[in-house]
């Protein structure tokens, strides 16, 4: 009877040990094929944010690591929950595109009439993108499209200021005896550079007045802008404040 009891025993102890092991050999499969992944999205990621963290752009290096991480992990936890026999794998990944639109969303601003931070929220949408590969297992495209996001931040940036073809949204203030007169006068001079004016404000000093308005363009056109400006009888002590915002 005692050894029936330890046969009884013993076989528990050796089903016990088949049930902690088995989720153990599962979860230490898992962890060697996400955690990798998981890194590797950090880093791509953490690499294009680099870039736009040098450039004081609003989504830096921890955004873009964040965004890059999050994405991979959303994917891996789509591909793992879903199971080896659902319909739809891709069920979780696929809210990553809606929800990283209004991230990208948010990064685009109205700043004075120009709108500013396209490229930034293109580079989020790409970001996700590398992300979802890296936690599907697409090691290598995820790495040649980092590869090629930041070779156009860096190569074509390079070459929109040597160029320039950057435009920058450029402040300017006459002074004149009308308001309404400096406002036609300097409409009318922007209309045939085919410019407009944005942002204008109109001050009252001493008899007279200042009018400062924006307008958006690349360094040469500024120049030409600038020059025509000065051509005009009715804008006295025109003024040049500088670029306030690039619209990138």
């Amino acid at each position: 009877m005692w050894g029936r009891v330890s046969s009884v025993h013993g076989e528990h102890r050796l089903n016990a040990s088949m049930i902690v092991q088995l989720p153990q050999s599962a979860l230490g499969s898992l962890i060697s094929s996400t955690v990798p992944r998981l890194a590797l999205a950090a880093v791509l990621g953490g690499v294009i944010g680099l870039e736009r963290e040098l450039k004081r752009r609003p989504a830096g290096l921890r955004t873009n690591m964040f965004i890059c991480f999050g994405a991979a992990l959303f994917t891996i936890c789509s591909i793992q929950l879903a199971g080896p026999n659902s319909p739809d794998p891709t069920r979780i990944a696929a809210q990553i595109v809606n929800g990283i639109g209004f991230l990208g969303a948010g990064a685009v601003l109205h700043a004075r009439g120009a709108v500013i931070g396209l490229t930034t929220a293109a580079t989020i949408w790409v970001v996700a993108g590398i992300g979802m590969a890296v936690g599907g297992g697409l090691y290598w495209p995820a790495s040649f499209a980092t590869l090629l996001v930041v070779i156009a931040l860096v190569v074509l940036g390079m070459a929109e200021r040597y160029f320039n073809l950057r435009p920058a949204l450029t402040m300017y203030e006459v002074e004149g005896e009308s308001a309404e007169v400096m406002i036609s006068e300097a409409s009318s001079t922007l209309d045939h550079l085919r410019k407009t004016m944005e942002a204008v404000r109109v001050r009252h000093e001493a008899g007279h007045y200042r009018v400062e308005f924006s307008v958006s363009g690349t360094r040469a056109e500024q120049e030409t802008i600038f020059r025509q400006l000065r051509l005009s009888p009715a804008l006295r002590n025109i003024a040049c404040l500088g670029a306030t915002a690039e619209t990138d």
